[in-house]
């Protein structure tokens, strides 16, 4: 049995039976049975049971929203949010799913020579076959939703493993893909921890898509590589922000950043984990960002007014306080927080950090937490620089008035996305990737959709008259 832990109040709040090896391989066997036959369906009957997962989501958007803030500590307000957004993502996959794996003609023959054989070149785009689905926790409904749906759309076999730490929300989801008309045995929740994750990777798979840390993700890979299937990674980040020196409203852009960094607790994967502001404006940044961050309401998650809960995860409050202190001893300033809520629950405060350097834990490990470093800079060049002293690469933001500016500085940035004047926002229309730890692949998108797909390329040749 998996415990589940209420992370505002640290109580017990539900037990749920969990898989072992011999029910993770029968599970991927019957998949593997039922594949083909999801597979053959028309497209429009799958769209059509997608739509009904999609309304009985928003039928029950209250009720899911509780789960999520009940087992992850998510703010209510930001959970409805989360699953409100991904409706809009079920629209744009069944929308456009049509023309991505519709057959290409890629060349005909038009030949008129009496007698000539017609040649017609045509690509397919066909279903991987089943997928494992190893999800995340911190947006289970984002996450989850940017890898099953466009796989059962596309007429794979699911094989969903939520996070163990959000386990209540993937069993809800199940149930609602189930209560759809989406068969058992084509969504199928495999429910666990780590060691039943490494049972999914075990058994016979043609894709393998995984949102987590770095560390875990190279396990994956390496898992996935040994059996060839296909692998969508989407690890880890540690997103900088720069601030120019012609930004002009600074409180606004302060404000910008100080909810790119600290929305959904900083346990985001595009969240803002390092900032870079121009000297110039560095001080009044510094007080309108400091002013924003002690405005933002901690407390019950299920409040609507609240805009920071606890963490996910009690082990992670330790991390946090080894980022803070190891930033203090190496000179950093310490303006706000840097330490545990007392009282129950797992909540950290707010923390903003000034002084910070490159060597320093905080601007160089991912943190994914209340906590952010703020550095003054120069020059565009050293931002840059700074910018690229990673070994991530998921997003990088630029705040400046000057468009051609911000995108010049973007374009030497190592990052699959690029923002201007914005951060810590994900487009459904726009493919998602990172560069080097942060992971390989690409959902979302058009791209996003194909890459459940395998092309198969066709040489049909008319006999001779």
């Amino acid at each position: 049995m998996l415990s589940i832990i209420n992370p505002a109040t640290a109580a017990p709040m539900a037990e749920i039976a969990v898989d072992n090896a011999t029910a993770v391989q029968r599970k991927a066997a019957v998949a593997r049975a039922a594949q083909p036959t999801w597979a053959a369906l028309p497209l429009t009957e799958r769209i059509s049971l997608i739509h009904q997962f999609r309304q009985l989501l928003q039928q029950q958007q209250s009720r899911l929203a509780a789960i999520l803030t009940a087992e992850t500590g998510k703010p209510i307000a930001q959970a409805e949010a989360e699953i409100g957004a991904t409706l809009e993502r079920i629209d744009f996959f069944t929308a456009q799913v049509a023309a991505v794996i519709t057959p290409t003609i890629a060349h005909q023959d038009c030949s008129s020579v009496p007698g000539s054989a017609r040649l017609e070149e045509v690509i397919t785009h066909e279903p991987l076959g089943v997928v494992a689905n190893i999800s995340a926790w911190n947006y289970p409904y984002f996450v989850g939703a940017n890898v099953f749906i466009p796989a059962l759309l596309t007429g794979n076999a699911v094989l969903y493993k939520p996070s163990e730490f959000a386990s209540l929300t993937g069993q809800a989801i199940a149930d609602l893909f189930h209560t759809a008309g989406v068969p058992p045995d084509i969504f199928v929740p495999v429910m666990g921890g780590g060691a039943i994750g490494a049972a999914l990777l075990e058994q016979p798979l043609d894709g393998v898509f995984f949102t987590g840390s770095y560390a875990t993700g190279k396990k994956i890979a390496a898992a996935a590589a040994a059996q060839l299937a296909k692998m969508q990674l989407e690890l880890g980040g540690k997103d900088p922000a720069y601030v120019c020196n012609d930004v002009t409203d600074v409180p606004a852009t302060a404000a910008a950043l100080a909810d790119g960094a600290f929305y959904n607790n900083g346990q985001s994967c595009c969240a803002v984990e390092r900032i870079y502001v121009h000297a110039e404006i560095y001080d009044a940044f510094l007080t309108a960002f400091l002013a924003a961050v002690q405005a933002f309401k901690m407390g019950d998650p299920t409040d609507p007014d609240t805009y920071l809960g606890p963490l996910s995860r009690q082990p992670h409050l330790e991390a946090l306080e080894g980022q803070v202190k190891d930033a203090i001893a190496q000179g950093a300033t310490l303006q706000t927080g840097g330490h545990r809520v007392e009282g129950t629950g797992w909540y950290f405060a707010p923390t903003v950090l000034t002084e910070v350097t490159a060597e320093m834990a905080v601007m160089r490990a991912e943190t994914f937490g209340p906590v952010i470093g703020i550095q003054k800079v120069t020059s565009d060049e050293a931002a840059i620089a700074l910018m690229n002293d990673t070994d991530y690469g998921l997003t990088a933001a630029v705040y400046s008035r000057d468009r051609q500016r911000a995108q010049a500085i973007l374009s030497q940035v190592k990052s699959g996305t690029a923002y201007w004047n914005c951060c810590d926002r994900v487009s459904p229309r726009l493919p998602w990737s990172g560069r080097g730890h942060s992971g390989l692949g690409t959902t979302l998108s058009l791209e996003g959709i194909r890459t459940f797909t395998q092309s198969r390329g066709w040489h049909l040749k008319a006999p001779s008259s």
